[in-house]
């Protein structure tokens, strides 16, 4: 494969999958959900892999999409004469060929089981992402969140809603608070949390008594939990959450907000979004991921 935003590599039965933007918090602009697609493709057909490992390179699994211009990067897709088409874009972000949402859940489609590694950020996309996962182990320090929440966006993949009860659901869909990975863990979130120095060793040995498992069986196994939510409504969450996205990406509020982050930096306007709350960017140090806290792929 010729990726440019990922790296791919087959240990034994274990495949893992890097996001590697590392300059850039591993932040989604394509080709990477294409690439990422592929690569699940890739280890589903591969008959050596039993386990499939998802992570990202450097300081944080995913800071969620490069926002700094807009979406510019898929204007061909939402745009029309320079101007947001709303035709267009509900067209592409329901489309399972070309939705990125879709392309990361190609991970929830693959018959075989997938292991998402997290560390430092994992907000916005990122988390949508993470969150299509079969399990998702965390390092203790890492922060999980949705800051879309309070402008520019809306659950994409859904997997928040169906991870979490009535009751924490809307309280992080109405707030967009982060989770540290302990407290993402304690309340039933993700799968396990653990200190980072233990983090690439105990998602290797979950790969591994994985790998110890027929995969006709981990494929079975898999398939009926699936199913189970597919029932529930799964797809119709998918379809009405990226619509309802492109809708706030566009009210005047959004508009307003994207402007200043061309004009001030994003910096400046998340500042604004976060100080009321006083978390992400505006958290004290002890409430962010730890910087030095680096997978080196």
């Amino acid at each position: 494969m010729d990726l440019t935003t990922l790296l791919y590599d087959v240990d034994g039965a274990i495949a893992t999958i890097t996001l590697n933007r590392p300059q850039r918090l591993n932040t989604i602009v394509p080709p990477m959900p294409e690439e990422f697609e592929q690569a699940i493709g890739t280890a589903t057909r591969d008959p050596q892999v039993k386990v499939i490992v998802v992570r990202g390179a450097g300081r944080s699994f995913c800071a969620g999409y490069d926002f700094g211009g807009g979406f510019e990067h898929w204007d061909r897709y939402m745009t029309t004469d320079g101007r947001w088409d709303p035709g267009k874009d509900f067209a592409f972000s329901t489309a399972p060929q070309v939705a990125p949402t879709q392309q990361f859940m190609s991970m929830w489609r693959s018959s075989k089981p997938v292991i998402v590694q997290v560390h430092g950020w994992c907000v916005g996309g990122g988390s949508d992402t993470a969150l299509c996962g079969d399990l998702v182990i965390a390092s203790e320090d890492a922060r999980i969140g949705t800051p879309y929440s309070r402008m520019w966006g809306s659950y994409l993949s859904g997997m928040w809603l169906y991870r979490l009860g009535l009751t924490k659901a809307k309280e992080y869909a109405l707030t967009g608070k982060p989770l540290s990975g302990r407290e993402a863990a304690d309340i039933g979130l993700i799968n396990e949390a653990v200190p980072f120095a233990d983090l690439e060793a105990t998602v290797r040995e979950r790969a591994e008594q994985l790998a110890s498992i027929p995969s006709s069986q981990l494929a079975a196994m898999k398939l009926i939990v699936n199913q189970a939510y597919e029932n529930m409504g799964l797809a119709s969450t998918q379809a009405l959450g990226p619509i309802l996205d492109g809708l706030m990406r566009n009210t005047p509020d959004a508009l307003a907000f994207i402007e200043r982050a061309q004009r001030d930096g994003v910096g400046a306007v998340i500042a604004e979004r976060d100080g009321p709350f006083g978390d992400y960017s505006q958290a004290p140090a002890d409430e962010q991921p730890d910087p030095n806290n680096v997978i080196e792929p």
